[in-house]
């Protein structure tokens, strides 16, 4: 089932999300509908978080952009409780986006390359180095598992520039190509 993605000034997306237990109800259909909703939405992964539940779940297809990246070839990866370690001080500014930042695209410095470790939706351990485009998706979709988004990593000028339009985000004021659910209103 295609899910809603909870857009940029919904609470949910601010709040650090709760370790997932091997007893959590429905997780299979879970991170099948993670994953539909996220083909839906043409992107190349998912936090639970954006989809309103405050679990440490993520979901990544990154083959759509393995012509340009080829560590993202056949890369497909259902991330349960990730843990990331930085791996030296190597570091690549690109520009990223999000599904729940509709119409946005900013310049982003993140580290080169990473330690992964996640359990499988069998609650199998695994343990990878990643590099490249793959490792920034990781670190993307990891971030919103600790409440952040990719707009906390840049300039203060940049985020002055794009007030405007995170407001329109935030207030319901824009058009999306897929379901969404915008911010509580305020009363």
């Amino acid at each position: 089932m295609t899910l809603p993605v909870y857009l940029y000034g919904h609470p949910v997306l601010r709040k650090v999300s709760d370790t997932v237990t091997a007893d959590y109800k429905d997780l299979r259909q879970l991170i099948a509908d993670m994953y539909e909703t996220m083909y839906a939405s043409e992107g190349v992964g998912l936090a639970a978080p954006q989809i309103g539940r405050n679990d440490r779940i993520v979901v990544i297809d990154a083959d759509p952009v393995g012509d340009s990246f080829e560590e993202c070839k056949g890369r497909k990866l259902t991330l349960i409780n990730p843990e990331i370690e930085i791996l030296g001080d190597q570091t690549e500014t690109r520009y990223e986006g999000c599904l729940s930042l509709p119409g946005l695209s900013e310049k982003v410095k993140r580290v080169e390359h990473i330690r992964l470790r996640w359990l499988d939706e069998d609650f199998q351990p695994h343990e990878e180095e990643i590099s490249g485009f793959l490792a920034r998706i990781v670190q993307h979709e990891c971030d919103h598992l600790e409440g952040k988004m990719y707009i906390d990593h840049i300039s203060p000028i940049r985020k002055q520039l794009i007030k405007g339009k995170l407001a329109d985000i935030a207030g319901g004021r824009i058009r999306c190509d897929y379901p969404v659910r915008y911010a509580p209103r305020k009363k």
